[in-house]
């Protein structure tokens, strides 16, 4: 079959979210998947409940036609922004860089961390097709068949980041219809020769797709599939590779959780790579959410529930848990270990609340950090050891200062970014493992581009011309945001612009200056003592307004 046709969604209010019948939710309500219906104390995510006859939603978008998965794509909608955004932390600024319409809803967003690799980033969707949704069948006489279940509807994106300076540069390369994504992860180590995407999908299948890079552009290619459970709902999975390093016995394993409460753990064959079931019990009462490595001790694995059960197991005897913690009051849903320190465990919940453990006492954690939303993601950021990223389902997403917490184990944050997303549900948000420096006029060499900026007193929209390696400069209207301190952002605009961002690529040259990516990067590397500030991409997307975000985060 040939490649899929782009699709132009209609036109969305904000107050009607389209056909996934995903309708707004009080704060102790947050999700959308309904898998069944569910108390207050239970609300699962992903909640796609009948809409209300009141307020019908616009016409659902045509029925795709059938095509191979992964296949070449077309173009999709994109739209340059240049708005700087308000952060909490002096010094901080948050600039949306480019939105990106995945027509179904997003709720997994990825970054590949493999050098040469880096520039690229996968998108997964989740859509619920109702019955009166899909084509008549024309052997039914009412036309509508209406014991035909609701059918869930995937779509993978792969994009590339172009360092160019495009108004756009996130380019889609590839897209393919798929079961709907719950989840997905790519390894940090290349198996086999290849960079593997792992995802979890509505079938109760986990599959490992492999990077396969042509002369001009790379595709994702089905490799092997493993089945959880047919009547399933694979949810979450993690790779136990998630720090750099691994010891050379140490085998490559998945762990991935279901809507039945159960935990699987899985081995990969590194020569094939084929995947073989190794242990699957049961873990939670109701959905297991989120499951995910020690990623320092890898016979260890986490696991968070909707019965709101924090739970750790030995996979040397899977089905006895080592802890059970019932410190959040509502489902766990995010856990992710820290990579850059032992005994550090981030985990997240319904319950509007981050907390940081101490692996070595989970009897409480050393901090609790309200978020004023479920958190459905956590992630570390790939360098720096204390901030963490956090995806908080209708209240945006929130980029957390841990330094001093970690360091000195007490209840010591700051919220460096703290983004909400009006009529949206943020349920991805991933790091990139590109990584910029900000430095002085005398050695600016990049920048991203030209972007519409918004300028809020005047009401207009303006274009930043910025200066692109190898141009002379050009005049600039520039509009540089710093925070003031009190949550504000101010902007300023000038003739010249004060500093440009250093992006350190695969093939930047070394020096006493500059990096690699592919070098390690730590917040103590004296190779970045000249840089006064670094920058870093990242992206979200969400619910609701069915939107891929890709931002950069300037701190000082």
């Amino acid at each position: 079959m040939g490649a899929l046709k782009a699709i132009e969604p209609e036109p969305r209010s904000p107050r009607r979210p389209g056909p996934l019948a995903l309708r707004p939710r009080s704060p102790r309500r947050p999700g959308p998947l309904a898998l069944r219906p569910r108390s207050p104390r239970r609300p699962g995510p992903l909640a796609l409940r009948p809409r209300s006859p009141r307020r019908p939603g616009p016409a659902p978008p045509p029925i795709l036609a059938s095509s191979p998965r992964l296949c070449r794509p077309v173009s999709s909608t994109s739209v340059p922004t240049g708005s700087f955004s308000d952060c909490w932390a002096t010094g901080s600024r948050v600039l949306l860089l480019q939105t990106v319409d995945t027509e179904y809803t997003a709720d997994s967003v990825e970054w590949c961390p493999l050098e040469g690799c880096r520039h690229l980033l996968a998108c997964g969707t989740y859509q619920l097709r109702k019955p009166e949704d899909q084509p008549a069948d024309p052997e039914s006489k009412s036309g509508l068949d209406i014991d035909e279940p609701q059918v869930r509807l995937g779509r993978l994106y792969l994009y590339s980041f172009n360092e160019d300076g495009s108004a756009c540069p996130l380019v889609e390369i590839q897209r393919g219809d798929t079961s709907a994504i719950l989840d997905m992860k790519w390894c940090h180590i290349p198996v086999a020769g290849h960079a593997l995407l792992c995802v979890a999908d509505a079938s109760g299948s986990i599959e490992l797709l492999r990077l396969v890079g042509s002369e001009n552009t790379y595709t994702l290619q089905p490799f092997s599939t493993f089945t959880l459970d047919k009547h399933c709902l694979a949810l979450s999975l993690d790779w136990s590779t998630g720090k750099t390093g691994r010891a050379n016995d140490q085998p490559l394993k998945i762990i991935s959780s279901d809507s039945r409460g159960k935990l699987h753990l899985i081995r990969v064959n590194e020569a094939g790579p084929r995947l073989h079931d190794v242990a699957t019990w049961q873990a939670h009462h109701f959905e297991a959410w989120i499951a995910a490595f020690n990623y320092w001790q890898t016979e260890i694995v986490y696991s968070g529930g909707d019965d709101g059960l924090l739970k750790g197991w030995d996979t040397r005897t899977p089905g006895t848990s080592v802890f059970t913690s019932k410190r959040h009051s509502m489902g766990v849903c995010s856990i992710q270990s820290s990579p850059h320190r032992e005994n550090i465990l981030a985990t997240g919940s319904y319950d509007e609340h981050v907390l940081l453990w101490d692996t070595r006492n989970m009897k409480q954690p050393f901090a609790d950090m309200p978020v004023q939303g479920g958190v459905w993601r956590l992630k570390w950021h790939p360098f720096h050891y204390h901030l963490l990223l956090a995806a908080c389902m209708h209240n945006g997403f929130k980029i957390f200062n841990c330094r001093k917490a970690i360091e000195e184990k007490q209840e010591s944050y700051t919220v460096s970014v703290s983004q909400t997303l009006p009529n949206s549900l943020v349920y991805g948000a991933d790091w990139s493992w590109l990584y910029f420096r900000h430095l002085p006029q005398t050695q600016q060499s990049f920048c991203l581009g030209s972007f519409p900026c918004s300028d809020p007193e005047a009401g207009t929209t303006e274009v930043c011309n910025q200066k692109v390696v190898g141009q002379s400069p050009a005049p600039s209207s520039d509009h540089l945001a710093d925070n003031d301190g009190e949550g504000r952002t101010r902007l300023q605009r000038g003739g010249k612009p004060r500093s440009s961002f250093q992006l350190l690529t695969e093939n930047s040259k070394s020096s006493g200056q500059l990096h690699t990516v592919g070098s390690k990067i730590s917040d103590d590397d004296p190779r970045l003592e000249g840089a006064n500030s670094d920058s870093t991409l990242l992206a979200t997307c969400s619910f609701y307004d069915h939107v891929l975000r890709l931002w950069k985060w300037q701190n000082s």
